[in-house]
C-alpha cells in the first residue's frame, strides 16, 4: 500500500467518524429557550399525566417503593409530576419511545389501541432523547393521546434510570407496586394480542 493511500484512507475514517458524532446533535437539538409549546399541547391534547385522585393518594405512593422518588417533566402540560403519581394503582404498562425510534412509530398506535379495551391495564408512555415539541409532534401526527412523561433529551434521565432502561427502543415494562418488569417476549409488539398476552403474563408472573 502506498503512502497516498494510507494517507486517503486515514482522512476518510476521519471524516466518516466526525459525521457519525454530528448525526445524534442534530437529532437531539434542545428545545430552544423561551419555546412556546402551548399550542403544540393543545394540538396533542394528551391525557392526564395523574388519574384523577392520584397525586392525593399517599397508600398509593407509599406502596409504590422507589417510584414515589422520581420526579420528571410531564409532556401534556409541561408540569412536574411524580412517578408513583403517574403509575396510579393497579398495574401500569410504560413504554419507553423516541422520535427518531422507527419501531415506536408502529408500536405507539397499537398502546392507543389496547389502552382502549376496557380490561386494559393504564398505559403510560415516556418520551427520551428527543424534544418535547418534537414528541408532541409525533404524537399529534399519529393520534396518540396517552399520557407521557418526557425524561429529558439526553442519555440519561429519572425514569430511565429507575426502570433501567436498555439502550435499544422501544421498552416496555408491566410496573405493580415497587417492581417493574421489562417485556421481553415480544421487545416489539406487532398487534394488540400481544399487548394483552405480556401484561397477564407479567401479572400472573407475581
Amino acid at each position: 500500500m502506498t503512502t497516498a493511500t494510507k494517507w486517503a484512507l486515514a482522512v476518510g475514517a476521519l471524516a466518516l467518524a466526525l459525521i457519525v458524532a454530528l448525526l445524534p446533535r442534530a437529532q437531539n437539538q434542545p428545545t430552544e429557550p423561551g419555546t412556546d409549546l402551548g399550542p403544540a399541547r393543545e394540538r396533542a391534547a394528551l391525557a392526564a399525566c395523574v388519574p384523577e385522585g392520584g397525586a392525593d393518594a399517599e397508600d398509593s405512593r407509599a406502596a409504590s417503593g422507589g417510584w414515589a422518588e422520581v420526579e420528571t417533566l410531564c409532556l401534556g402540560d409541561g408540569s412536574r409530576v411524580v412517578l408513583a403519581d403517574a403509575l396510579g394503582e393497579g398495574p401500569t404498562l410504560v413504554n419507553v419511545w423516541a422520535t427518531w425510534c422507527e419501531p415506536c412509530r408502529e408500536e405507539l398506535p397499537l398502546l392507543a389501541e389496547y389502552a382502549q379495551r376496557p380490561d386494559a391495564a393504564r398505559v403510560v408512555t415516556v418520551q427520551v432523547q428527543s424534544s418535547p415539541e418534537d414528541g408532541l409532534g409525533l404524537l399529534t401526527e399519529l393520534g396518540v393521546r396517552l399520557p407521557a412523561l418526557h425524561d429529558g433529551e439526553g442519555a440519561r434521565g429519572p425514569v430511565r434510570e429507575a426502570l433501567r432502561v436498555p439502550t435499544g427502543l422501544p421498552a416496555s415494562y408491566v410496573v405493580e407496586g415497587g417492581e417493574a418488569r421489562l417485556v421481553t417476549n415480544p421487545r416489539l409488539f406487532t398487534s394488540v394480542e400481544e399487548i394483552v398476552d405480556a401484561v397477564d403474563s407479567a401479572e400472573g408472573a407475581r
